[in-house]
């Protein structure tokens, strides 16, 4: 995959904010970080993260609203919530989870588990970059290999259809816009006319239909692509 995982680290006191930025980053991450959680929600708005490693004590916003908020809307409540907290009550562990956070953390932790419990999240959230098979009805891509499979027979497929095939099967019905598209596939940094992604849905479609079968790549008019 070309573009790596985005992990958002909110958290109100400078140093550790900065600790947690440069040991996520040094793991091949790309790292976006929030002062606080009205910023952490107009962050992930603009610019949807993997994980969000998310601190519960902060100022006007708290974690445990920010994590309700990103939950309770469809369009982000896929997004992992790793959530950080001094409060090691088992009250409290509970209401963190409750509240939807995917894992909760106890300070003062160790990095390395911190580490460790974002890369079993990544494993959940993006299966293609832990190098699994994934399925969708009769289409299998093994993301070690590289090798797409429809019904028995190799697809070729060059690798940006690979990796547009990677995102769609990692959530299948879930609608991406071209923006999103350019984002997870071809990365932030690079700049691609959004008609570019037209053009390689396009020939992931002509590769997906080698063989005969449906076109699995559905359009939704003013809002982009999906997967079934």
């Amino acid at each position: 995959m070309s573009s790596e995982p985005h992990v958002l680290i909110v958290e109100d006191e400078p140093a550790q904010r900065e600790m947690l930025a440069y040991n996520v980053g040094a793991e091949g991450y790309r790292v976006s970080t929030a002062a606080n959680g009205e910023e952490a929600i107009l962050m992930i708005a603009e610019d949807e993260p993997d994980v969000v490693i998310l601190d519960w004590m902060m100022p006007n916003l708290s974690g445990i609203e920010v994590c309700r908020r990103v939950k309770s809307r469809p369009e982000t409540r896929e997004i992992s919530i790793i959530m950080l907290s001094a409060r090691s009550e088992d009250v409290d562990r509970v209401r963190g989870l409750e509240t939807g956070a995917d894992d909760y953390v106890v300070k003062p932790y160790s990095v390395n588990e911190l580490l460790a419990r974002v890369r079993s999240q990544l494993r959940r959230t993006r299966p293609a970059l832990a190098g699994q098979t994934l399925v969708f009805e009769d289409i299998q891509l093994d993301a070690e290999t590289h090798r797409v499979t429809r019904a028995g027979e190799q697809l070729k497929l060059g690798p940006t259809e690979f990796r547009l095939l990677s995102t769609f099967i990692e959530k299948p019905g879930r609608v991406w816009s071209r923006e999103q598209l350019l984002d997870r596939v071809w990365g932030r940094d690079i700049y691609v006319d959004t008609r570019t992604v037209d053009v390689h849905v396009g020939r992931l479609r002509k590769a997906l239909t080698a063989y005969g079968g449906g076109d699995p790549v559905r359009t939704v008019r003013g809002a982009g692509y999906a997967l079934g």
